[in-house]
């Protein structure tokens, strides 16, 4: 899995501070998205197992509390992506007491195959649904678009 972004301290990608990993790969292409750069799968830099340790760690550190992990993109859920993200998941479920995982997927909860389904299940906030232009909506909290659900699921 490719990477193009990752901030250690986020207040914008959910709730309190977290820290937030943008994937590469996005089969959805959605028109006015704002992040068109990860469309790409192969765009962005490696997510390296060293990487994965300083999040873990990031996610542990008291000197910030941060109350979990944002994953977005392109597209978590992206197939190319589900074994590494299945993985994370995981781990900080494993490794990181207390922390939520909120997730931004193209992909409507209706439309997951048994192996996002699986991600899913460690997850605990999913936003789903395409970014659809004509219905932006900027007061939306953690939505871009009014077609799009958040689904509170632990």
């Amino acid at each position: 899995m490719n990477i193009h972004q990752y901030y250690p301290v986020d207040i914008v990608n959910g709730p309190g501070t977290r820290c937030t990993i943008f994937v590469s790969g996005c089969e959805h292409q959605c028109e006015g998205c704002y992040n068109k750069s990860t469309w790409r799968l192969h765009s962005g830099v490696p997510f390296t197992p060293e990487m994965e340790d300083i999040l873990i760690a990031d996610l542990n550190d008291l000197r910030i509390p941060r109350q979990g992990l944002s994953l977005s993109g392109g597209d978590p859920l992206h197939p190319a992506n589900l074994n590494d993200i299945l993985r994370l998941v995981k781990r900080v479920r494993d490794e990181c007491a207390g922390k939520d995982i909120w997730m931004w997927t193209g992909y409507t909860l209706a439309q997951l195959t048994p192996e996002q389904l699986q991600v899913i299940s460690h997850v605990n906030v999913l936003i789903d649904g395409k970014f659809i232009l004509p219905l932006k909506d900027p007061m939306l909290l953690w939505r871009g678009s009014s077609n799009q659900v958040i689904h509170y699921l632990r």
